[in-house]
């Protein structure tokens, strides 16, 4: 029985990540910043944030991994704030680096962005090899991350693994303006409302249901050793207009959109190689969009107006 600290723990992947660890008959210890259900027995709640040092000092003393996946920003919320990114998320990540290095051993799994990091790359699929060129702060705040991490690990040598997930969805997913198309898209055909649709709907992303990314982390934590960064996507990329008719053709009903002028920090095409997680780790996606989305679907129609 591992004991894990998760921090970020009470969003989508925090709390899908928490349920499987359980399952699996592991503690965990879960930095929260807004009150969360408690999910079993072995499920620690700690109300806090990472600006919490003695809290944070007090759980790195008690456990044997660390998954980072606190995030503050999207690449919506960021667009002409870059103080935002150091603020919200560089500034906690590098004190939170701090305390660790009087835990040379542990290992920390960070959760980075996939859609973000590469920009617009000169071909699909992108490998983790491909230059990082963010068009948006938040994607250049992850990219700021990822160097203080190598720094990190090459000065005080624990085990440090990057995840560069696409875009995530899938049951237990909340509704956050500016973020998640295909829960987004699911909430406006379920209210008949309207959708903006910044540029022409080309815009293709690698979409990841929530079950696949866990497996994802649970993989890394189990091989735990020096550097190592990976994609995680289904490596098959969908327009917003193709996610539009899946979601159409799912749930029945129509989805209007209303279009607005492209944001400068979107990215046109990201699809990304997983071959590296694959060939070191055995992953692979497992969940067709379409199956991804009908199961997306049957939670929401579930849940309370």
């Amino acid at each position: 029985m591992a004991r894990l600290l998760i921090l970020g723990g009470g969003g989508f992947l925090g709390t899908a990540l928490t349920r499987r660890l359980l399952q699996d008959g592991h503690q965990v210890d879960r930095l929260v910043r807004r009150p969360v259900p408690r999910l079993g027995e072995f499920d620690r709640i700690h109300p806090g944030d990472l600006a919490d040092r003695a809290l944070l000092t007090r759980l790195l003393g008690e456990i044997d991994s660390v998954v980072h996946l606190a995030s503050d920003t999207t690449p919506g919320s960021s667009i002409g704030r870059p103080v935002l990114e150091a603020q919200a998320n560089l500034a906690p990540m590098l004190g939170l680096l701090e305390i660790l290095q009087s835990r040379p051993e542990l290992p920390l799994l960070f959760v980075s962005s996939g859609g973000t990091l590469y920009g617009n790359p000169a071909a699909t699929p992108v490998s983790e090899d491909a230059p990082l060129q963010p068009l948006s702060y938040h994607g250049a705040g992850k990219l700021a991350i990822e160097a203080f991490l190598h720094a990190f690990h090459h000065q005080n040598g624990n085990p440090v693994c990057v995840l560069r997930p696409s875009n995530l969805y899938g049951p237990g997913q909340s509704l956050r303006d500016g973020f998640g198309l295909i829960r987004t898209m699911l909430d406006h055909v379920r209210h008949g409302t309207t959708m903006p649709l910044w540029g022409d709907g080309g815009n293709v992303r690698d979409y990841l249901f929530i079950d696949d990314m866990v497996r994802a982390v649970l993989l890394a934590l189990q091989h735990p050793q020096g550097w190592q960064r990976y994609n995680v996507g289904a490596g098959i990329g969908h327009s917003i207009l193709d996610v539009r008719r899946l979601v159409e053709s799912i749930s029945g009903r129509a989805l209007t959109l209303e279009t607005r002028p492209a944001r400068a920090g979107d990215v046109r095409s990201i699809v990304l190689d997983c071959a590296r997680i694959a060939g070191e780790l055995g992953w692979q996606a497992q969940t067709p969009l379409d199956q991804g989305i009908a199961r997306t679907w049957a939670w929401l129609e579930n849940q309370p107006a």
